[in-house]
Order: C-alpha cells, then sequence, then structure tokens
C-alpha cells in the first residue's frame, strides 16, 4: 500500500469516530471502547432518501417482487366496448392479465394500458440508484421486474388483439376520440380513434412482431427506455443478449436492447416525420419518449444512433409547432396522420406540451424549455393571484430548470389535489391517490409526481450518467431489504470512505441478527468499519475484495475506510449505426425502396409549408 493511501487511512482511524460521535451500539456489533463524548446519531451530509422515497419504494418492491396470481373483482372495459377477461392475473397468454395494481387505468384511451406503469416507475428508481450508487441491488431487482413484464404478452396487448380497424368507428365523437373535433368530414365514421392501435392495416399488414412493426412506436420506445435505465441501473448487460418477445397469437420474436435502437435509428433515418406511434398516427410525446431511451443507450456506450433523432427534433420544430414572431408557441401538434393527410393542432402547449417536454429535456434542452416557459405563462404557475392545478410533468421539469417559484406551488398544488397518504398494515407504504378511491394508488400518476420527492434528484442530471464508475467501485450487497432498508450509500473518493445509512424497514423485524458485504474493496484487509462513531472489531474478511459486515436491523450510520479514491471512467462509442443493417432485414417489412419514396412524400410536403396538414385539413 502506497505512503499517500496508508497516511489516508490513518486519518480515517483518528478523526472518524471523533466526526461521527460514539454512539450507543446495542446490536451493532463488537466494537471497541473509545472514550470520548458521544451522542446517538449524527447528521448526513449525502444525499438519503426522505420518508416519503423509502415508503414508495417499499410499495414498488411489494409490486414488482409480487407473482401476478390474484383475482379480478370485475372486467376492464375498453373505450370501444371489448371487455379483458377476468380470472387469475398474469401478464402471459392465457387470457388473464396484470394484478389491478398495475395502472391500467389513466388517460384512456392511448395510456391505459399496465405497461405505462412499468415505463413511469422506472423513472424514480432511477434517480434513486443515483442517490445510492453504492447500493443498486434492490433497485436492480425492482427494474428487472419492471423490464420482464414489459416484455409479456400483456404488455403489448393492445397491438395483439386490436387487429384491423376498430369496430366502435360509427360511434366516436368529441368525448371519446381525442381530437375528434379537427379530424375532417371525409374521415369521420371511418377512422380509428387513438387508442387503437389497428394491427393488420393496409398498406403493412398484420405484423405479429410488436417490436419489429411499421408502427407501435408506443410500446418500442418505451420498452427500449425502460431496457436502457435497467442498464444504468445495474450495469449488467442481461437485455443486451438475446431474449424473446410475445407476439400476436403469442408468436415469440428474438430482439437485443442494441437491435430495437438499431431498428429506431433506420426508421428515424428513413423517415423524418417520425414512426407512426400506432396506426396510423405519428404522435409527437411518444417519438420524444423513444429519443429519450435512444440518448440513453448512447449515453452509456451501448449504442451510437441519437443523432438520427436529433434530425426529427428540427422536423417537430419546423411541423409539428409553430412559433410566432414575438417567439410565442401558437400551437402544437398532437399528432399527424400521413395516411389520412391531417394533423390535430391544438392551442398554445395544449397538445402534450408539458409531456413532450418532460421527455425532450434531457436530450433536448433548449427546445424544452421553451416548451416549459409557455406552458408555465399559459397555466398561471408565476402569477400569484391565480389558483393552479397540480402538474406532475411541470413540477419535475420546473424543479430542473431551478425555477423555484413554479416548484413551490406547484408542490403545493400537489399536496392539496394529489391525496397524498401513507398506507399498508404498517402505514410504512406511500402514495398518491388522487381522490379516485381505488384499492391502490395508481402508478402512472404517483411515479411522476414521485420523481420530485427525491431530494437530490434531478431529472436532467441523472441523464448525465456521471456515475459510471460505480460498478467498480466499493458496493454494499446482500442488504436483508426489505427488512433492513438503506438510506445512504455513498463513497467519498477524496477521503476513500464509504458511508451508508441504514432504518428499519419492518418494524415486525427491528432489532433482529443481519449482516451485509462490501464488494469492490481494493484490499478487504485493510478496510476499517466505523458504527455510529465506534470500531467494529469482528468484521470477516471473505476474500481479498470482500468483508461481511455483523449488524442489526435498526437505524445506524456506518463510515468504512475502503482505500478508493475513484477511478477514470472512458466509455468507447461503437460506430454510427447504418441504415440499413443486415440484423435489421427480418424485422423490417417494408422495402428500400417504399421507405425512400415515404421519405421523400414527406420533405415535399414539408417544402410546400407542410399545406396539406395544416390544422385539420
Amino acid at each position: 500500500m502506497s505512503r499517500t493511501i496508508s497516511k489516508s487511512r490513518r486519518n480515517f482511524l483518528k478523526t472518524a469516530s471523533v466526526m461521527s460521535g460514539a454512539a450507543s451500539l446495542g446490536a451493532c456489533a463488537s466494537s471497541e471502547s473509545l472514550d470520548i463524548a458521544t451522542h446517538k446519531f449524527t447528521p448526513s451530509f449525502y444525499p438519503k432518501h426522505n420518508e416519503r422515497t423509502k415508503g414508495w419504494m417499499r410499495f414498488m418492491w411489494q409490486k414488482a417482487t409480487t407473482e401476478d396470481d390474484w383475482g379480478y373483482s370485475e372486467n376492464i372495459a375498453r373505450p370501444w366496448g371489448i371487455n379483458l377477461p377476468r380470472g387469475e392475473i398474469d401478464w402471459t397468454d392465457d387470457g388473464k392479465g396484470p394484478h389491478p395494481w398495475w395502472d391500467q387505468y389513466t388517460s384512456a384511451p392511448m395510456l391505459s394500458y399496465p405497461r405505462f406503469d412499468l415505463a413511469d416507475s422506472s423513472f424514480p428508481i432511477m434517480l434513486m440508484a443515483d442517490q445510492t450508487p453504492a447500493w443498486r441491488e434492490v433497485y436492480t431487482r425492482i427494474m428487472d421486474e419492471l423490464a420482464t413484464r414489459h416484455t409479456s404478452y400483456w404488455a403489448a396487448i393492445d397491438w395483439n388483439t386490436f387487429i384491423g380497424p376498430s369496430p366502435d368507428r360509427e360511434n366516436y365523437g368529441p368525448l371519446n376520440a381525442p381530437g375528434y373535433q379537427s379530424w375532417p368530414e371525409r374521415v369521420r365514421g371511418n377512422y380509428d380513434s387513438p387508442g387503437w392501435t389497428a394491427n393488420g392495416v393496409e398498406p403493412w399488414g398484420l405484423q405479429p412482431d410488436p417490436i419489429g412493426a411499421d408502427g407501435n412506436l408506443f410500446f418500442r420506445g418505451w420498452l427500449n427506455l425502460v431496457l436502457s435505465i435497467y442498464k444504468y441501473v445495474s450495469g449488467d448487460d442481461k437485455w443486451e443478449k438475446p431474449w424473446q418477445i410475445a407476439g400476436f397469437e403469442n408468436e415469440m420474436f428474438e430482439w437485443t436492447q442494441p437491435r430495437i435502437v438499431e431498428h429506431l435509428h433506420n426508421q428515424y433515418t428513413a423517415h423524418p416525420e417520425g414512426p407512426q406511434c400506432e396506426n396510423t398516427k405519428i404522435w409527437p410525446l411518444c417519438n420524444s419518449a423513444a429519443g429519450l431511451g435512444m440518448y440513453l443507450s448512447d449515453q452509456l456506450g451501448v449504442t451510437n444512433a441519437h443523432g438520427t433523432f436529433e434530425n426529427w427534433i428540427e422536423f417537430m420544430k419546423d411541423n409539428y409547432m409553430s412559433i410566432s414572431d414575438q417567439n410565442q408557441i401558437e400551437w402544437m401538434t398532437l399528432y399527424y396522420d400521413p395516411l389520412a393527410e391531417f394533423k390535430v393542432n391544438l392551442p398554445g402547449t395544449a397538445g402534450g406540451g408539458s409531456t413532450t417536454a418532460f421527455y425532450l429535456m434531457p436530450q433536448s434542452p433548449e427546445v424544452a424549455t421553451q416548451l416549459y416557459e409557455a406552458t408555465a405563462r399559459s397555466n398561471g404557475w408565476h402569477d400569484l393571484k391565480r389558483e393552479i392545478s397540480a402538474d406532475s410533468f411541470g413540477l419535475v421539469l420546473a424543479k430542473a430548470l431551478g425555477d423555484h417559484t413554479a416548484v413551490s406551488r406547484l408542490s403545493a398544488a400537489a399536496e392539496r389535489n394529489s391525496e397524498p397518504r401513507w398506507f399498508g398494515e404498517d402505514m410504512d407504504k406511500f402514495g398518491w391517490w388522487f381522490n379516485n378511491g381505488e384499492p391502490w394508488p395508481r402508478g402512472q400518476s404517483a411515479a411522476r409526481l414521485m420523481i420530485s420527492e427525491i431530494a437530490e434528484g434531478n431529472w436532467v442530471d441523472v441523464f448525465k450518467v456521471k456515475h459510471m464508475d460505480k460498478y467498480s467501485a466499493p458496493t454494499l450487497q446482500g442488504v436483508d431489504y426489505p427488512n433492513l432498508g438503506v438510506d445512504t450509500a455513498w463513497n467519498d473518493k477524496d477521503s476513500g470512505v464509504l458511508h451508508i445509512g441504514t432504518y428499519v424497514g419492518d418494524r415486525g423485524a427491528a432489532g433482529q441478527a443481519t449482516s451485509w458485504q462490501i464488494t469492490n474493496l481494493p484490499n478487504a484487509g485493510e478496510a476499517v468499519v466505523i458504527c455510529d462513531g465506534a470500531t467494529i472489531t469482528d468484521v470477516q474478511v471473505l476474500n481479498a475484495n470482500t468483508i461481511r459486515v455483523p449488524t442489526d436491523i435498526a437505524q445506524h450510520q456506518y463510515q468504512i475506510y475502503t482505500g478508493y479514491f475513484g477511478q477514470e471512467i472512458a466509455l468507447s462509442k461503437p460506430d454510427q449505426m447504418s441504415v440499413a443493417s443486415s440484423s435489421d432485414a427480418a424485422v423490417t417489412r417494408r422495402t428500400a425502396e417504399q421507405n425512400i419514396k415515404a421519405a421523400e412524400t414527406v420533405m415535399t410536403s414539408k417544402a410546400t409549408g407542410f399545406a396539406c396538414c395544416a390544422g385539420a385539413a
């Protein structure tokens, strides 16, 4: 060991106990007696989960790790009159379905599918993992459960069952078809409402693969984002290896996460207007989410494809929004149908402005900020004389941009209107109930609000993937969660000390003996563990890089001298993806000639100012 590191270790031994304060250890572990002034708990100067964050994670753990084998009390009715069956709940193809605590009710008819709960729930998990980068095992398990469900038959239930034209076409109207008032008369009565994915319509015909289809970006865009988040949280390449997706009539298709990005890259190259989110509509919202998944995958060094999506952002600015001479947003496109040749344009940012900005902010902050500012003005977030409504996306963006006035007002609105509640037998779970009178908090809306509850979290910063060295840094493992919780796990690379904070996760297990391990140590024999200010003497050295720490289920603070002072992480990006790679040929049904022709058609429309599609043509 070098002289410098030896000195750091001696300094740690001399100062750690005094700085922390030796505690009444109880069952923490055997320790050396220190004749110094003590106090029980000490402040933490590192990111730390608050009580709401811990309560929400406790519920997410229950949702993610509980097998979906419960029963429905009633059928789930879709807006077009199709009832999804009840029975034992399961995400496979046996005609049952997920547990009803997976949100399949919010924002019908477009987002009322349980897969959107999976995606939205992954966002706060990503931020929470960034707060405790030295402890990732619980977040990894949750993310793996979310990702696994997102590759099941029921994740793509709409694509797998809504075949051909909607049977309810003649019954659509302003109350059950978003954007109906902007539909041209020529399509009314013979047009599918948003939410009907229309697998099998012309010109594509039936496409059984929900990922490889020409449309269905609503599915693969968010799936790729979930898989990319799993990669960042865990460091594991599980989803970069072949796995199978269940499609129409349970036909199985082999994919990897990089191949999804490659498919997206090829689509954005061939279609500057963007892939269709459902047959036959292009939504800026779902394209923005798809771009964010590509962006994160590139940030992680898995792919190199986001450049083609940046071209779509420019297309969006020119064609899916209008900016006045006063630099005000006059309208935004909710969706565009290139086959029926019309757009649904809504005034100001009503066409999904804050939602689109939410997904664009990490990857295109200039456009997203413009959308945010327009939304803030129209909704009166800075006008103290106006009463405002809660807006979870707006709150996330306000926090990311440092708009303290909006953060304060939107947070207060959420407290007033969104019904924050503790629940569960021990009242140890937390969520927002939104005055729905339902047995569980709705996952989509609750997860969005949870993003802003994570004290140190920032929606933009987390996509900068600042903690890429965490996979090789000293890491806490083997925690008996949810009996024992962890609210702090941070490597201080200046001092070579790992800071860990634990708490009682299950009151019934309080005081029970337990243990956990620290892995990735440079030299396990040199590690020193301080618990509540006193040195633990019975730490076990398991191997050259791992120690085992005996303790109990209780609130404790640990300082562990690891000798880890950081390391540089250099990511080598792959070559820019090609437009037509051989691996994509098996899943893309449209020919290269058709793609070129479609792109030329769109560019011709763009050259004439998109006259064919301005407003409700």
